[in-house]
């Protein structure tokens, strides 16, 4: 694959190196200034554009990328008070995530490089995620267990030490965002669902009907949402458009519960089973209300200490890919112009 070149000669000298993070991978276009760990810049232009349809369109996210990616790019260097010629490495997400969506960010950065002759660094986006709590709490230190969980992704991930990772368990049909979105849909509330579906679901009665939660009964650590989505699916059709219209809240509320609990339980478990005393939760659904408050007070419950990155740091953000890249950089890991766009790579290929 080729993501990586390790070296023992660092070509950046700076204790507090200046870095440029990319992110395009889906319909977030974003770009950061990370100088250290200080973050001076991290600016998000989320891409409306795919409102209409329900869900991300991967032609109209490249275009929107293309647009928006250079002005991105000059508010990022304005806001954080430098230019381009201060930065002394750039980073980009490679993967995974929509191939034309990445390359336009992958190839946007390797023109940096031939333009600055800047070292470049190809981050894994679950990575920038599992970073995003270093952002957030720069006490944090593995070794911890990171549930992400995102509209593409929902998996347990063992970190020892940095940049070792370990996948436990996975998703083996939906991610739990795309879940979300799904529901949302059936349920008529427009995209993207997360948002509207726990806004709902706390005015509701998780009670209120008892939802299946997905592979309760096996001893992995892998989740399923299909069976979920498809109880509700068959409830709302079972139910009738009245009794829907007047509960609507009440199903928000059950089907977050079946979706958020097993995520929960299976999460302590893992940490209970190998000796994580840390538990980090990253990705877009880590901005839920409810999974915030559950996964806290059951880590309180067995004494283990429970981090969320800030909401800005939830959705995906050129910051974490920045962060991600000063671990890199630390370690001497640098790519170089055959850096490519992987759509489907994973987070234990990395070594």
């Amino acid at each position: 694959m080729g993501l990586y070149i390790r070296s023992n000669t660092i070509p950046v000298q700076s204790a507090s190196p200046i870095i440029l993070g990319i992110e395009t991978s889906c319909d977030e276009t974003s770009v950061a200034v990370l100088q250290g760990e200080k973050l001076l810049s991290n600016v998000i232009s989320s891409q409306a554009v795919h409102i209409q349809f329900g869900g991300v369109v991967p032609e109209l996210a490249s275009r929107a990328h293309l647009r928006k990616i250079i002005p991105i790019t000059e508010e990022a260097l304005s806001q954080a008070g430098v230019t381009l010629s201060d930065v002394d490495v750039l980073a980009v997400t490679a993967g995974p995530g929509l191939v034309g969506a990445l390359l336009v960010g992958v190839n946007f950065a390797k023109g940096l490089v031939l333009a600055t002759g800047k070292p470049i660094i190809g981050i894994h986006h679950l990575e920038g995620h599992i970073y995003s709590n270093f952002l957030s709490h720069p006490e944090v230190a593995p070794p911890m267990l990171v549930l992400i969980v995102s509209g593409g992704h929902t998996l347990l991930v063992a970190m020892k030490a940095h940049l070792q990772y370990r996948v436990l368990g996975s998703t083996r049909d939906d991610a739990v965002g795309e879940a979300y979105d799904k529901v949302a849909k059936i349920l008529g509330l427009g995209y993207p669902g997360g948002p509207v579906i726990d806004r709902l679901a706390q005015k509701g009665d998780p009670e209120f009907i008892t939802f299946p939660k997905g592979l309760e009964k096996d001893d992995s650590f892998d989740f399923s949402y299909s069976g979920l989505k498809t109880a509700v699916l068959n409830y709302v059709r079972q139910a009738g458009e009245t009794v829907v219209k007047d509960h609507l809240a009440d199903i928000c509320a059950s089907f977050q519960k079946a979706a958020i609990d097993i995520l929960v339980e299976k999460t302590i478990r893992a940490a209970r089973t190998f000796g994580f005393r840390t538990i980090t939760v990253a990705g877009g659904v880590a901005a839920n209300s409810y999974l915030r408050s559950a996964i806290r007070k059951a880590g309180e419950a067995y004494h283990l200490q429970v981090y969320s990155p800030d909401m800005a740091f939830c959705m995906d953000n050129g910051a974490m890919i920045a962060r991600a890249a000063l671990e890199r950089l630390r370690y001497g890991y640098f790519s170089n112009l055959a850096l490519n766009a992987y759509p489907t790579l994973q987070l234990d290929m990395l070594d």
